[in-house]
This record gives structure tokens, sequence and C-alpha cells, in this order.
């Protein structure tokens, strides 16, 4: 349990005993020092970070570099109001090192601003941006060599400024701060079981001249000393103590301010205020069909959208109200300064709905089209007949009856997971398409869906994108639910995985993805709706009515490029896939590629929960050969073009 008071006047034996006992029983210790300082353990572990503010003048941001650990000091150096300080370092030492039989102390300083000042270049005399720099100070004896080298080793690899660290390992300086004593003497460090370091870090943090914080290099800095010091945690705890760690995050800080809640509801309010896609969808696109028609395909058609409920420039208001600079967690600081940003973006487009600032706006949030993709988008139009049809034009299940099938697919989920609470609702205003949104299933009243189709789409919609929607409201987070930053492209490429995963992605879908591709590549390139409409037709054998709706869906609002994301995420995955990589990382919410190592941090930090719900084709033998198939090496044309088992997902 978390215990926090008010700062006390001073340390003392009473204070000292406290402390040691709660951190003894593996209690959550949260108390405010002298001057300014705090004590947080986040739970009984066999290391502590120290930092003392010099006595008398200015340190600003050095602080932050250690804030986020878990088994944190920060301590004013003045010697009246600390001078008891080493007794309360002492304190936890003696207690902790004989439950883990041995204890690291690590204390951080900034080095000299002038050496900051003086980074010029040689030839020029130009200001050049200083690179990062480390000084590691050792005891004489008692030296924790596996430790120091993971350290050093570690710090090696930070970069800042696109330069790497400078690190130097120092024999004979003290494992403390210039002009104040050891906190541990050495003779006390012998018996307790004890191995101090010392870490000066080059303070590139700030202006060497005003003291002012760069905060992006701060927060860069700050995850990199962060990981190399958790690194080197680990290592010691193999080679000093009784326990052995899962992995280094996993002695990473486990409980969460307060800033963390307020951060993540005020975004995800935000968040759901606007749906952006059924915002920037025509309420018009059958009508608009039969006006490009008459008109003989060569006038584009005119759409209509739904009027806008929120009001932009308040949203965006609130949104840079929300305070993220008060989260000390650089992992969740980073994850919600990303979708601060994006949301940003998106309101942004949200006021420019059918308008020709709408498509900057979305490159900004989707992306466009890359050399790669277009090749293989071209190479798959190219490979796979117009005619293809593998079996998928056969009988069709209207709205009502795919509808059917989506409750009874619905209902598997909940009798695994009570809280799954889909429903699926036949939409007038959706005209033919699917659409998953706020975790319903939207259906359109004129879809029509091939019989050998529905499986693949159930996996698509339901077994991907509902799954990710309820894992994600299981998770603490309301971020892993409503998406985090760029998560579409991960998000459609493992819906379309799943596609293929039950035996249901047919070379016309794969066709169709393809052409979405090149239609996004046509939009950006300055192509008109008519030409891209008469591209998808003429040159690529697409029927009239579907290379409408393949258009419609990319110059919808005046430009949307999230189509590109089906082919480019399922490229995403099978690299993924072939990199030895899992899928049950990937539905623990909704992601981007960047999260999964975040999101395995997290895990192992015991900061997010497992998932309650696991897509139901990981429990089919067809489904998991296939997947074993990508992990192998076999690529997206590879997919399409060889004559794949006919055994089809079995619904269990």
């Amino acid at each position: 349990m978390s215990t926090k008071r008010a700062p006390i006047a001073e340390i003392n034996q009473e204070f000292i005993a406290d402390v040691a006992a709660r951190a003894g029983t593996d209690e959550r210790v949260r108390r405010a020092l002298p001057g300014g300082g705090k004590l947080h353990l986040d739970r009984r572990l066999p290391f502590l970070c120290v930092y003392r503010k010099p006595a008398g003048q200015e340190d600003v941001g050095t602080d932050q570099l250690i804030s986020s650990e878990a088994a944190v000091l920060v301590a004013s150096g003045d010697a009246r109001s600390m001078k008891r300080l080493p007794e309360l370092v002492r304190g936890l030492v003696e207690e902790l090192s004989a439950h883990f039989g041995g204890f690291l102390v690590v204390e951080v300083w900034s080095g000299s601003d002038e050496e900051v000042a003086a980074s010029v270049h040689a030839e020029s005399g130009e200001p050049i941006p200083p690179s990062p720099g480390f000084r590691i100070t050792r005891p004489k004896r008692r030296v924790p060599e596996s430790t120091l080298e993971t350290l050093a080793k570690s710090l090696g690899k930070v970069r800042v400024h696109k330069q790497s660290a400078a690190v130097i390992v120092d024999e004979q300086g003290g494992v403390c701060p210039p002009g104040l004593k050891p906190l541990v003497t050495p003779a006390e460090a012998k018996r307790l079981g004890c191995h101090p370091l010392g870490l000066e870090v080059r303070p590139i943090y700030r202006d060497p001249a005003t003291g002012r914080v760069y905060p992006a290099v701060l927060r860069r800095l700050r995850r990199g000393v962060g990981r190399a010091l958790k690194q080197a945690f680990f290592t010691f705890a193999y080679a000093h103590t009784r326990i052995r760690p899962q992995h280094y995050y996993s002695l990473g800080r486990r409980s969460v301010v307060k800033a963390v809640w307020e951060v993540d509801r005020r975004l995800a309010e935000i968040d759901g205020s606007f749906d952006l896609l059924l915002q920037a969808t025509p309420v018009n696109a059958e009508a608009a069909w039969y006006e490009f028609k008459r008109a003989r395909y060569e006038r584009p058609p005119v759409f209509h959208y739904r009027p806008v409920g929120v009001e932009p420039t308040l949203l965006k208001r609130r949104l840079y109200e929300v305070p993220i600079e008060r989260i000390d967690d650089p992992t969740l600081a980073h994850i919600f300064r990303e979708k601060q940003d994006e949301l940003g973006r998106s309101i942004t487009m949200l006021a420019d709905v059918g308008t020709r600032r709408f498509l900057p706006g979305s490159l900004q949030v989707y992306g466009g089209v890359d050399s790669a993709l277009r090749t293989l988008a071209v190479e798959l139009l190219e490979r796979i007949p117009p005619r293809s049809r593998d079996g998928s034009l056969g009988r069709q299940l209207d709205a009502r009856a795919f509808a059917r099938r989506a409750e009874e697919e619905i209902g598997h989920y909940r009798r695994c997971y009570p809280e799954f609470a889909a429903t699926v609702a036949v939409r007038d205003d959706l005209y033919s398409g699917l659409l998953v949104s706020r975790g319903h299933l939207l259906v359109g009243r004129k879809a029509k869906v091939p019989a050998g189709r529905v499986d693949a789409l159930l996996q698509h919609e339901v077994g991907t994108h509902l799954v990710t929607y309820y894992n994600g409201r299981a998770q603490p987070f309301r971020q892993l639910y409503g998406g985090l930053a760029g998560y579409d492209a991960l998000q459609e490429g493992l819906a379309v995985l799943s596609e293929y995963l039950v035996g249901g992605l047919s070379r016309p879908r794969v066709r169709l993805l393809a052409a979405r591709v090149i239609a996004v590549e046509q939009l950006v390139a300055g192509a008109t709706f008519v030409e891209t409409f008469r591209r998808l037709k003429e040159t690529h054998g697409f029927p009239r009515r579907i290379a409408y709706t393949i258009t419609t869906r990319v110059y919808r609002s005046g430009g949307l490029t999230k189509d590109a994301v089906y082919l480019r995420g399922l490229l995403e995955i099978a690299d993924y896939l072939r990199r030895g990589g899992e899928i049950e990382p990937l539905v623990v919410g909704k992601i981007a590629a960047d999260h999964i190592p975040l999101v395995r941090e997290l895990r192992l930090r015991e900061v997010l929960d497992a998932p309650p719900l696991r897509p139901r084709y990981l429990n089919d033998s067809h489904a998991l050969a296939r997947l074993e198939r990508l992990r192998q090496g076999l690529s997206v044309l590879q997919m399409i073009e060889g004559k794949h088992d006919e055994n089809r997902f079995r619904r269990q």
C-alpha cells in the first residue's frame, strides 16, 4: 500500500526505523524529505538510486534522470537538513541487504556546464550539439565488475543529437558528487554487503548559460539512462543477490502516480468525443453513384457529410491543457505524448472534412505510399487476373443474415469473457460497408457477403477489431482500447492476417487491397477522382461499381490515405512473424508496431495485465499451420499464389 506523507522537519531515528521496517516487509514507501527531497520505494528491491542537489546552486533537470526508477532517493545537499541522510541510507541498506544477500547504491550527479558550453567545431568555431557523456566512478575495493561492465556498455548505446555517448570508468574519483561525503563508507559497505557506484552525467539537457532545460533532450537521455541502470541492476541481482528477475524491465516501477490516470482519462474523453472515420464517410455514397453514372463517369460525384457535433477549437484547447509533463514515467509519458500529438492532428482533420486541407492532415496521421509498398501493389495487380474468383462469388448473405452470424461469433467471446459487450446494428447510413465503432459492429443495410468470405470477415471485424477493443478495455489505461498513436497499420494488418489464417483471404480480396494502395498513390500524386476511377477500371480491370467504391473510400472528405495501411500492415505483420514474433502480444489492445517493445516492458513491470481474450483462430490447427508457414518466410505474394489447403476455419 502506498504511503505518502507531508515533508518532515528532519530525519530522525524514528523515521529511519519506520522506513526501513516498511521496506523490509515489501511495502511501498513514498515519503517527502527536508529541503524538497523525496524517497520512493516501489517495493522491496536490492538497489537504490540517489541524487543529492548541490547546496546553494541550481542543478536543473538532473534529478529527473532517475525520478522514474523503482527505488529513488532525492535529497538536498545542504549539510544541516541532511546531516542524518547517511543514517537513512545505511538503515535501508542494512535491512534490504540482509534480505537479498547484497545491495547496490548508485549515486548520480551532473558534470560541468562549462564542458557543454565548449562544444564548438574545431575549424569554424561554430557551436555544435554536445554529445552525451558519462563518467562511472568506482571504489578501489569490492567492485561489482559484471555490473560495472553492463552499465558502461549500455550507457555507450545512448544516442543524442545523432551522437553516441562517451563513457569513462574512473577508478580514482570518489563514488559521490564533488564536495560531498559518501553516504556509505568503505568499511560500512564491506560490513553491510553494499556495492556503491557513482555516475556523473554531462548536462547536455540544459542551456549552460541560462540553465533552461531542453525537454526533448532530457526525455531522451532519461530513457537511455533508465534502461542502462535497469540492465545494471539486473546483472547485479544475478551476480550478487539471491533473486533471479525475469527481465531487466521487471525491475522497473510498477506503481503509477495519479497524474497518469488523469492524463489517460482526459485524453480518452477527447478521443471519444468524435469519430473521425464516421465523420469522414459520405452519407450519400449510393445517390452519388447514380449521379456519377448519369454523368457517364466524367464528373466527380458530390459527397455530403454528417454535421460535426463538436467544436474543434475547443477540443484542441482541452487537448493541450492535458498535463502530460507531470508524468515521470518515460514510457507512459512517451505513449501519452504521441497520442496527444495524433489527436491534435485528427482534430484538425475533423475541422477540414470536405476540404483540400484534409489530405495533408491524413498524410500526417496515416502516411502515404512508399516505393516498396507501391511495387508490391502493382505486382499483385499484375499477377492476379481481374476475373479471379477463388469460389467467393457463389451464395451471398445479406446484411441481416451476416449480422446474425456476427452475433453468434460475439456470443462465443461473451461466454469466454462476460465483459465482451459488443452488439451488431444494421445501419441505413453505411449503405454496404462494415465498420467497428466504439466496441460495436455496424453493418450497412445493403451489404452482401459471399458465403466463402463470412468467416474471414468475422475474424477481421470481431476476432481482431472487437477482441482488441475489449482486451484494451480490460487494461488500466483507456488508451489501449481507444487506440495508441498510429495503431491503424498493425490493427488492419492483423485483421487481414486473420483472414488468411482462416483460409478466407481470397485473390479478389488481395487485388482490392492492392488497388486501394494504388488509389492512395494516385490521390497523393494529384490525380482527380475521375482519373483514379479510370485507372482502376481500364488499367487494372475492376468493374465500374468496385472501382467507384475504392475511389470513394480514398477520395472521401478531401483525401483519406488510411486505405494504404491494410497492405502496409500485412507487410509489417509478416516481417514481425519472420523475426519470431508472437500473435498474443498484438491483441493486448489497439497498438502500433513501435509499441510492441513498450507493451512488453509494461507487462513485465506488471503495469499492464494479461489480455482476457485471444482470437479463436489461435485454437485451430489449420490456422496455426498457416501461421507457421509465415514464420518460415512465406511472402505476401506466396500467400496468394500457391495452392493453399482447402480446410476452412472450423468454428469451435
